[in-house]
């Protein structure tokens, strides 16, 4: 028996080159007066044609644009703080997930006075009267569509979630044109993020076919664009179709979400500041083949989406699968180790503490990771070459 599962996405979805234009007459119809535009100094540029169009329309429009990398309850509470003085009836987020994930929570708590730690974890949210839009610079975290939103919370110092379907925007324009002035190092990184998405969606231990089609199709997308997107960013085909798999990996995370890649990923951004895509495309190889043996089949479906061609047992397909992954990461110029990366041997004890806390993601990995699993996957992935012989 299929089992049931509730899509909940916003109520339009616009993707096309050049159609971040089309917000303005979203604005237009949907009678905002004042719009609350958040962004970061390295989106502020792409963000002005679309202010420019708004104050011709002549709507109010306060721009914030102090949202870094990996913002933190701090960032949020000020970019809050800036809203509230201007009281919008829109909120419109154009950055990468960072950004859009601010731009999220602020829409949602602009009237709701609970410190954002109450709000941390599943379903804690139960409104939002601020109208909310969403426009993706990135091809990666799938934020735009997703009912997610990220912070790293300082005293707790760890990456935290509130997770709610009012954080779903009422609208994203997915504009693959956005992300063309990308740094290779950020399109590599937020790709493999991407990738990751509909990966771990699909390999899910609560996969379901609806997200299958998503999860596949992203796959089969990323792999064969990202290197192109990589090495020749004004390579507008690869850019729209790494665009149009990451808008599928974000469309994954809602009724399906990710799993042990993600939870073993958060304490490296968390303890060593390490970019969230980056640290996904190290880990994953190494979590992929501890999983493999725990749903041979799915790996190998993985394998033929990444472009693998030869039929062998679906064990042996899914580990050139995990060949392949490594192999795009290194054609990308991504780190392949946690050694790389300048993280201690000594840390790993504490990094496996500390993801195995993360049990919301994995619970639905398609194999239990215990401490020691956590542990053997970190010093699997610490040495500078792939040791993937080392999990069974």
């Amino acid at each position: 028996m299929i089992p049931k599962i509730a899509l909940l996405q916003p109520h339009q979805i616009v993707f096309g080159r050049g159609c971040a234009g089309e917000c303005i007459s979203y604005l237009r119809d949907s009678g905002a007066q004042r719009v609350f535009i958040v962004t970061g100094p390295r989106t502020r540029h792409l963000a002005a044609a679309i202010i420019e169009q708004i104050q011709r329309e002549a709507l109010e429009a306060a721009v914030y644009d102090q949202i870094q990398r990996e913002p933190t309850v701090g960032d949020f509470e000020a970019a809050l703080h800036a809203a509230r003085q201007t009281q919008p009836d829109l909120v419109m987020g154009i950055g990468g997930g960072s950004v859009l994930d601010v731009a999220k929570l602020v829409a949602a708590l602009l009237d709701e006075h609970r410190p954002i730690q109450e709000l941390f974890g599943l379903d804690t949210l139960n409104r939002r009267h601020t109208k909310l839009v969403c426009l993706p610079t990135t091809a990666g975290t799938g934020s735009e569509v997703s009912p997610n939103a990220l912070l790293f919370d300082e005293s707790a110092k760890s990456k935290q979630a509130v997770i709610s379907s009012y954080l779903i925007p009422d609208a994203s324009f997915v504009d693959p044109l956005l992300t063309v002035s990308l740094p290779a190092s950020v399109t590599a990184a937020t790709g493999f993020d991407a990738l990751t998405h509909c990966m771990e969606a699909y390999t899910n231990r609560f996969a379901h076919p609806i997200v299958d089609l998503y999860a596949l199709e992203g796959i089969r997308l990323i792999a064969d664009s990202l290197h192109r997107a990589v090495v020749d960013g004004a390579n507008e085909e690869a850019r729209e179709r790494v665009s149009l798999g990451s808008l599928y990996g974000g469309l994954c995370l809602g009724p399906v979400n990710t799993a042990a890649v993600h939870a073993l990923a958060y304490p490296l951004s968390s303890e060593f500041h390490v970019p969230h895509g980056v640290s996904i495309a190290v880990l994953l190889p190494y979590v992929m083949q501890f999983n493999s043996s725990a749903c041979p089949e799915r790996y190998a479906q993985v394998a033929r989406a990444l472009g693998v061609r030869q039929e062998v047992t679906s064990l042996e397909m899914a580990r050139q699968g995990v060949r392949k992954v490594y192999e795009l990461a290194q054609k990308c110029g991504l780190p392949l180790s946690l050694s790389e990366l300048n993280i201690p041997r000594a840390a790993l004890s504490s990094l496996a503490e500390a993801a195995i806390q993360i049990q919301r993601l994995l619970k639905n990995n398609p194999r239990e990771v215990t401490l020691s699993d956590a542990k053997q996957i970190y010093e699997a992935a610490f040495e500078p070459q792939a040791k993937f012989a080392e999990l069974h």
